[in-house]
């Protein structure tokens, strides 16, 4: 399969779409901050579909600059973090 530079590919029933960031709207993104890193709460909408939450990890590196990291799990001060960012992008979707 011919991939183009930029693009992702998603599958779909009929076959495969590219996905193109120019159709994925930020509609709300807040972020909860500790030493280490923080986390970011975000609802995108893509080609003007159904609005999603999105929750992302980001620690800092050795030059204090963020880097993407996988969520996994939170300790409870993370969760209390969060959990009213959640509640506010919920009332945006």
């Amino acid at each position: 399969m011919l991939r183009s530079p930029g693009f992702s590919w998603m599958k779909l029933k009929g076959g495969i779409m590219p996905y193109d960031s120019n159709l994925d709207t930020q509609v709300f993104t807040r972020f909860w901050e500790n030493d280490s890193g923080k986390i970011v709460v975000s609802v995108y909408s893509y080609n003007k579909g159904p609005k999603k939450i999105q929750i992302v990890r980001e620690i800092k590196d050795r030059n204090g600059e963020y880097a993407f990291a996988k969520l996994g799990r939170l300790v409870k001060e993370e969760a209390e973090g969060v959990l009213p960012l959640i509640q506010e992008a919920l009332k945006t979707m």
